[in-house]
Parts: structure tokens; C-alpha cells; sequence
């Protein structure tokens, strides 16, 4: 199968009635959409909300985007005290801004602060704080179909500490970016490597959480994997080294024979919003999806391979390298339930089928 290039659904293919034309261009900012990557754009605001020792986080307020001041001493700097969050806002034909299932992030960095001995801001308030965020910088949420506005939340331990202990005082910060493919292969087949000498996580560690240390533990085995020519790499468990964890950044899915089964989540892996969005869609459909131990054979046996996450939404890989040997999955081209799930759940985050799962939240410009 050749490889295939992703374009916008059409409003006809996606079942949609919506207006079929966007022309309020001149509230966009001038940026070439059309060569938009996964890279920072500076954009003009970002949410900011202070929290002491009494565990509860100021209002907040929308302030312009740039530096902030943090002490030596600070527990993120010192000890890696600090969480962070991925989500996107999308523009819809008629102008009108959705975000994708918000209340999750939430949940899922309020978990991370009570394994990080931290205080997080609570569901409605992190919501509210995203929403401020995005609307503030709406002349930067690219065109349906062009990208979408990346929003990171971050959550850490700013006051400052000598002795480890956790900080007197924590920062939430929401700033946010235009983005285009997180991979430049865009729904493209990726090719993996899977890792045999790192791991990313442990029993009884933090990779169940969303801890800024998960991200710089990958970086040199993803290094050494990209000069290599791979995209990114594989991680196996670090008890047997035979199971299934994640890749880099991404949750991991292996379909066969109309199964699609994926690591279950024990405390090593990441809950993946996206992961939890796609099991869902997919079980929709009529798929019957499997969350248990995925073995390494397993993934070499496949009838194809995806994987999901916040930056990639679903990217098929093409090929998995491990010990030397390659295994390449239909021929180099997009599955076709990688390419199915991916159309689903893009069409709903972008409005343009009826979101009867009820995960967008649209914003009252």
C-alpha cells in the first residue's frame, strides 16, 4: 500500500452540516499555514496562578507572554518538582474554537501533584484557566485543518528549598503554541526502534505520571536512535524486558486480526487522554480492544502498528527495528484501522461530525 498523505476531511465526507467556508482571515495571525511544524511559536499571552503554603492557587491572570523569574534555589530546579499537560484547542469551518476533553488533563495533573507531593488547582479552575488562555491568544489558532493550538500546562515547585522537601510555593503556567505534525512524516508511516539497554520507567516509579524527569530519561536513547534514521524509539518493561511500554512520548497499539490490544496501564506507562479517546472510538466502531501485557514477539507478528498521544493524535509506524532485525508493516503504507481511527477522531476534534461523546468544549468568543 503507498504511503498516504493526510488532508483536511471534507465537511461532506465527515456527515457534516456546517458551513463549508472560513473567511474571518483577518483575525488569523500571518503565519504559512500550510508549512506549519511541531515547533514554538511565540504567541501573545500566558496564564499565571500562584499557590503557598496554604495549598490554595491564586485567581490567576493572563499576562504577557515571556521570561518569568524563579530563584536558584527553586524545588523544580533543585529536585524536578514540576508536572506538565498537553492539549489542543481547533478552529472549526465557521470560525467557532473547540477544545478536546480539558476536564482530563485536569484529573490527570491533579493525580500527577499527589505523587509529586505537590498542590494542583483544581478541575474547574485548570478548565478555566485553559479557556482564558486560548481566547487570549485566538488570532493564533490555526485554519480547520491547518493545525491546531497546542496548550501546555505547568505545574511546579517555584519557592525555594535547600534541603530535599517540597516547595513552600508553586507556579501554574498555561502558555501555548500553533502547531502543525508533531513527526514530519505526518500520518506517514513512522519507523521505531525498540530500546534494549534504557528504560524509561520502573515499578513504583513516576512514569504512571506526567513528571518533567520522564521526558529528559528519553533523550539520549531518542538521540541515538534519530541519527540512526529512526523516528523515535520503543521502550520494553524493565522487569522481563519483554513487554510493551511506550514510545518517547506516545502511548503504542498493535492490531491483529481485527484485535487491537495496547499495554495496560499499571503505573509505568501514561495514561494517555488520546490512548483512553482512541480505545473508546475504536470499541465504537465494533473493534474489540484488549489492555493486557503486550509482548515483543507480539509486536514483530502485527498486522499493523499506531501509535496515539496529544502531538501525534494517531501516527501508523511503518517499520519496528529490534536486535537488528526489521519488520515492516503494510508495505510501507497507512493501516487501515490506523487510518480509520485517525479520520474519526479528527473529525470530532475539528467539529466536523456530531461530537455524540460529548468531548469537545466549544469557547464563547
Amino acid at each position: 500500500m503507498p504511503s498516504l498523505s493526510y488532508k483536511a476531511p471534507s465537511v461532506a465526507k465527515c456527515h457534516a452540516s456546517l458551513a463549508t467556508n472560513y473567511t474571518e482571515t483577518s483575525e488569523l495571525v500571518d503565519l504559512d499555514w500550510e508549512n506549519l511544524g511541531f515547533g514554538l511559536v511565540e504567541t501573545d499571552f500566558m496564564y499565571v496562578a500562584k499557590c503557598g503554603p496554604d495549598g490554595n492557587f491564586s485567581k490567576g491572570e493572563v499576562l504577557p507572554f515571556g521570561p518569568i523569574a524563579v530563584s536558584p534555589s527553586a524545588g523544580v530546579l533543585n529536585y524536578g518538582q514540576g508536572l506538565f499537560e498537553g492539549l489542543k484547542a481547533y478552529r472549526k469551518t465557521d470560525g467557532t474554537i473547540l477544545l478536546f476533553r480539558p476536564e482530563e488533563n485536569a484529573s490527570r495533573m491533579i493525580t500527577g501533584a499527589e505523587r509529586m507531593c505537590m498542590p494542583a488547582p483544581t478541575v474547574e479552575q485548570f478548565v478555566d484557566a485553559v479557556k482564558q488562555t486560548v481566547l487570549a491568544n485566538k488570532r493564533w489558532v490555526p485554519p480547520t485543518g491547518k493545525g491546531s493550538l497546542y496548550i501546555r500546562p505547568l505545574l511546579m515547585g517555584s519557592g525555594a528549598v535547600l534541603g530535599l522537601a517540597p516547595a513552600p510555593e508553586y507556579t501554574f503556567i498555561i502558555f501555548v503554541s500553533p502547531v502543525g505534525n508533531y513527526f514530519k512524516e505526518g500520518l506517514s508511516p513512522i519507523n521505531l526502534i525498540v530500546e534494549d539497554k534504557f528504560h524509561r520507567a520502573s515499578p513504583g516509579g513516576t512514569g504512571g505520571v506526567k513528571t518533567i524527569g520522564n521526558y529528559a530519561s528519553v533523550l539520549k536513547a531518542q538521540k541515538i536512535a534519530k541519527g540512526k534514521g529512526y523516528s523515535d524509539v520503543l521502550y520494553l518493561d524493565a522487569v522481563h524486558d519483554k513487554y510493551l511500554e511506550e514510545v518517547s512520548s506516545c502511548n503504542i497499539f498493535v492490531v491483529k486480526d481485527n484485535v487491537i490490544s495496547t499495554p495496560a496501564i499499571k503505573g509505568t506507562i501514561l495514561p494517555g487522554i488520546t490512548r483512553k479517546s482512541i480505545i473508546e472510538v475504536a470499541q465504537s466502531k465494533g473493534f474489540k480492544v484488549e489492555e493486557r501485557l503486550v509482548s515483543v514477539d507480539e509486536l514483530l507478528n502485527a498486522d499493523e502498528v499506531f501509535c496515539t498521544g496529544t502531538a501525534v493524535v494517531v501516527s501508523p509506524v511503518g517499520s519496528i527495528t529490534y536486535l537488528g532485525k526489521r519488520v515492516e508493516y503494510g508495505n510501507q503504507g497507512v493501516g487501515v484501522v490506523s487510518q480509520q481511527l485517525y479520520k474519526s477522531l479528527t473529525c470530532l476534534q475539528m467539529g466536523l461530525v456530531e461530537d455524540c461523546m460529548g468531548w469537545t468544549v466549544r469557547l464563547n468568543q
